[in-house]
């Protein structure tokens, strides 16, 4: 099912009013047409709609003279413009007013198509950032994160002061520490603020694609290539792009990063023009770049760009004194959002003593996920030991895998938590293949017999550090 429902066409040509009725009705689309710009307004005006397709000329009112009034009338709106008769700078200079895409004349129906999955798909993101953004970690009413630790007000210290300043910030931490909350709280206390945060973690995209994503294309500079691309870095023009992971970028795409942060321009992929953008970029690793550095893997003067000033983000066994309010929070949320009734009222006292004994290797993030669990099992006012995960409270296991047979662990009552041997079991496997690789993770994948993605995830849920496996090996 279309996220779009409604799709307004505003054309003077009869057969793409016509084509373009047929062709997203038969989609699922509900779409209504119109042949000049002054009834694409008033339609506008007397329906609400998820999308206008509309032409650059048109009769009685401009396609940029309709997407200006209508985007100022309905900023939810979604438009994207169709361009013919050699009018491509009118298509772009919709697209800087705030069109999402353009589609150049003639076209397949399809590209239509193919242009409307991807501003679902943007939208889909921008729903999802705006609902972590108000259900992530929580935060006190002035806006600052939850938490009462020296370590932690220590680094709100640092975000204070350089929130105002424009100066490339590199956030290091475990995974799991709120790494991407504290770029956030950097562009909400930041002049910077009422614009855009956009977030990417580069370890997620896959390396052909890195630099399309980041910073655009032009329509036909590689195969599906169909119409020309926005890139995250005009998304962020005038706001802030937070690179999660920007140890994962390739080398061509750190070439092409330098240069914004040097020149403060970008060229789209297949494009000879650049575009002037002001960017705030703020960085995070869970890896040591000057370790890669050293290896080869990463652009030392990059690193250098990146690395002005570094923001360490202190893993939840450093603030300990956090953990209860944090937890706290966590119920409340959860009470709202899983609906509870009645309410879980907060933690016994044998609760709260485990969750401060606990080291919380998965940090903030294992938290929020134990703390879930016990909300949805507790059937006591407060959360009982028994509500909180296993490894919490249970015995831990008698020695290292394979040391005790399973017959005798069975008999003398061991830890027979299958889900806890499994990931132990993963970790392991995991720590193994990157010592056996010199922290290759590309050849670590093939050994697991798993995706890159796949480790890349894996790694990061588990808080492994790659280098720091390839030396023990």
């Amino acid at each position: 099912m279309p996220l779009f429902r409604t799709i307004l066409v505003a054309d003077d040509e009869p057969s793409i009013r016509h084509i373009l009725t047929l062709v997203l009705a038969d989609r699922g689309y509900d779409v209504r047409a119109v042949a000049d710009g002054e009834d694409a307004l008033r339609e506008l005006a007397a329906r609400d709609y998820d999308v206008l397709l509309c032409d650059v000329r048109m009769p009685k009112k401009d396609g940029l003279t309709v997407l200006r009034e209508a985007l100022a009338a309905h900023p939810g709106l979604t438009a994207v413009v169709m361009s013919a008769y050699g009018s491509q700078e009118q298509a772009l200079e919709a697209v800087a007013a705030g069109a999402f895409d353009y589609v150049q004349k003639p076209f397949k129906p399809d590209e239509i198509v193919f242009v409307l999955r991807k501003a679902e798909e943007r939208e889909r993101l921008v729903r999802e950032n705006r609902r972590l953004k108000q259900t992530s970690l929580p935060s006190a009413p002035e806006g600052h994160i939850l938490g009462d630790s020296p370590a932690l007000h220590a680094l709100l210290r640092q975000v204070s002061r350089l929130a105002p300043v424009d100066t490339t910030v590199l956030i290091s931490g475990e995974s799991g520490t709120g790494k991407e909350l504290i770029a956030r709280e950097l562009h909400v206390r930041s002049p910077r603020a009422p614009m855009s945060f956009v977030a990417v973690n580069c370890g997620a995209i896959p390396s052909g694609l890195i630099e399309s994503e980041l910073f655009g294309h032009a329509k036909g500079a590689f195969t599906d290539a169909r119409t020309a691309k926005r890139g995250l870095f005009s998304e962020a023009d005038g706001g802030t792009l937070f690179l999660d992971e920007v140890g994962e970028l390739p080398l061509s795409a750190q070439v092409k990063l330098l240069r914004v942060l040097q020149e403060g321009e970008i060229r789209p992929v297949g494009e000879n023009r650049v575009e002037k953008v002001n960017v705030r970029v703020v960085a995070a690793t869970l890896r040591d770049l000057s370790r890669l550095v050293s290896k080869g893997e990463f652009r030392e003067d990059l690193y250098y760009r990146l690395n002005v000033v570094n923001l360490r983000v202190p893993p939840l066994r450093e603030r300990r004194e956090d953990v209860p309010l944090l937890a706290r929070a966590f119920i409340s949320r959860f009470n709202r959002e899983l609906n509870r009734d009645p309410p879980v009222a907060g933690l016994s006292t044998e609760a709260e003593s485990l969750l401060l004994s606990y080291a919380w290797p998965g940090n903030v993030r294992e938290l929020e996920n134990a703390m879930e669990r016990a909300v949805l099992l507790a059937d006591e006012p407060l959360i009982l030991p028994a509500n909180l995960p296993d490894r919490l409270w249970a015995a831990p296991p008698p020695g290292p895998m394979g040391a005790t047979p399973a017959g005798q662990v069975l008999q003398g009552g061991g830890d027979l938590s299958l889900k806890r041997a499994i990931r132990e079991m993963e970790e392991a496997y995991i720590r193994a293949a990157l010592r056996k690789t010199k922290g290759n993770r590309t050849r670590a994948a093939e050994l697991l017999d798993i995706s890159h993605r796949a480790l890349l995830y894996k790694i990061k849920e588990y808080g492994i550090d790659p280098d720091a496996e390839a030396e023990r090996g």
